[in-house]
């Protein structure tokens, strides 16, 4: 591979202090550093692919982060910021009152190559979609791949760019993206604003877009697709797999629904009554999973593969690598899946996102009943965020982030290991699965009920867990819904819009 551009490395050493910088330039590997941290009252560190370094005894001061922001480009509502036509990211963590108390600082480079390994299918005019972990080099294959499709094919390209990590901090997009052009977008909120404003204002024939990851970011990228403009874009998530189940962006595949079948149609399919079925037709007709840097495994037909995961049957698929000479290895294989219910598809392996919660005190918890509980340090990642009712009443940013982007939130009444206890019993548990199960049912067959006609149905009082999951489902299919009555009488009415 050929790294056309590190983006000038010494552009970000030179708006570290110089007791950083000076330890850094003696790392003989530079050439691979990934970012740069720095906490205040902690020593720097620089972080390599295989291994971390401290730069040095010097714990971070005040004074020290201050000369860096002083230098760097306003940081977004993401707390993000760049320096001007760089592709190096800064993020800011902050204290309560909004002080920065440490800054990651990523390398950015620009790497001539990385979209060889999809090139034929954007090619193709498909819709194509990027998933893996973060690092994994997702929007470095963007960034190429708008520069190929504007230079090499010559296509209208226009880049929304939601935190300037695709084209650079400022107002001139950095040469890595070719003659694509690039629409910056003012706080993250309204990328998909500026998606749909991008198609009816610009005439493009290619839409690029990084990390959809909301409900309003998916449906902006269905409009753009019936429209006949080309997508190619990337979202949270490992596997197609992981993506069908994520109620948020499930629609990106075509949605997935619980049909209840006649009791004839169920013999003949061998089946329960209940089953899960794709909506819809994708918005994304062909998904990459990147498993490595240079290793994807390619679903060239999402459709046929939703329904072959739903329905228990083998699906095509292909891994793709690349050599040591730059040369693209295929392989064709086929995955056999086992067949999808409703009630198995909600029994998630939970990845929690902690709020004013102690975490050790959790995870006691959760060792005491034998369970698997991923904690994560990324809302995005997670599948509920657990918080305390003082939390949740003063609505800070995160819960309203959870609830932005569809994510549960379960608030209890004390940080306490007896109130963990209960809520872990309450949400997880076998005999949670039978009640949430029952709960999802009751809720499906009131909403069939509302879109046969009837105004209204009152569903049965539930706990404020299973109260979020009846509204996101209600949400899924498009009719209207709301908590009505108090504890322990609460419940969920749906209605239609």
């Amino acid at each position: 591979m050929q790294t056309v551009n590190i983006d000038d490395i010494q552009l970000l050493l030179a708006v570290m202090p110089h007791n950083i910088s000076d330890h850094l330039m003696k790392e003989l590997d530079n050439g691979d550093l990934l970012e740069i941290v720095m906490d205040l009252g902690r020593p720097p560190e620089a972080r390599f692919p295989n291994r971390e370094v401290f730069l040095g005894d010097h714990e971070v001061t005040d004074a020290d982060i201050e000369s860096v922001v002083k230098r760097i480009g306003s940081f977004s509502g993401d707390n993000r910021a760049g320096l001007t036509r760089t592709l190096h990211r800064i993020s800011a963590i902050r204290n309560r009152e909004g002080k920065i108390v440490g800054l990651t600082c990523r390398v950015g480079r620009a790497v001539i190559g990385t979209a060889k390994i999809i090139q034929d299918l954007v090619e193709t005019g498909k819709n194509v979609l990027l998933m893996g972990p973060p690092g994994i080099g997702k929007t470095t294959i963007l960034r190429e791949t708008a520069r190929v499709l504007a230079d090499d094919l010559k296509k209208r390209v226009i880049v929304v760019d939601t935190s300037n990590e695709i084209a650079g901090d400022g107002d001139i997009p950095h040469p890595a993206i070719g003659h694509a052009r690039r629409m910056q977008v003012p706080t993250p909120t309204l990328q998909h604003a500026v998606m749909i404003e991008a198609v009816e204002n610009h005439m493009p024939e290619v839409i690029i877009i990084d990390e959809i990851g909301t409900s309003l970011e998916a449906e902006a990228a269905r409009t753009i697709a019936e429209r006949g403009v080309q997508l190619v874009g990337t979202a949270h998530g490992n596997s197609l797999e992981n993506l069908m189940m994520n109620p948020t962006l499930s629609d990106l595949v075509g949605g997935i629904q619980t049909v209840t079948l006649g009791d004839e149609e169920a013999r003949r399919r061998h089946t329960q009554k209940s089953v899960l079925e794709r909506k819809a037709p994708p918005t994304f007709d062909i998904v990459v999973e990147i498993q490595e840097r240079y290793k994807v495994l390619v679903h060239p037909e999402v459709a046929t593969a939703v329904d072959s995961v739903l329905h228990g049957r083998e699906s095509q698929s292909e891994v793709r690598w690349m050599d040591q000479e730059g040369n693209i290895v295929k392989e064709q294989g086929a995955v056999l899946h086992e067949p999808q219910r409703p009630s198995e598809a909600k029994k998630q392996k939970l990845h929690v996102y902690l709020f004013g919660i102690n975490r050790p005190i959790l995870e006691q918890a959760a060792h005491e009943k034998a369970m698997n509980i991923d904690i994560t340090d990324d809302l995005k990642k997670s599948n509920l965020l657990i918080t305390t009712k003082n939390y949740f009443r003063r609505k800070p940013q995160k819960i309203r982030d959870a609830e932005l982007l569809g994510i549960p939130v379960y608030a209890i009444r004390g940080n306490s290991l007896q109130q963990l206890r209960h809520c872990l019993d309450t949400i997880y548990t076998g005999p949670r699965d039978q009640v949430v199960d029952t709960a999802l049912d009751e809720a499906m067959n009131a909403i069939e009920q509302v879109k046969n006609g009837r105004k209204e149905v009152e569903l049965s009082p539930q706990n404020a867990f299973i109260r979020r999951l009846q509204h996101m489902l209600a949400e899924r299919h498009d009719v209207a819904s709301r908590s009505a009555g108090k504890e322990p009488a609460r419940h969920v009415k749906i209605a239609n819009n």
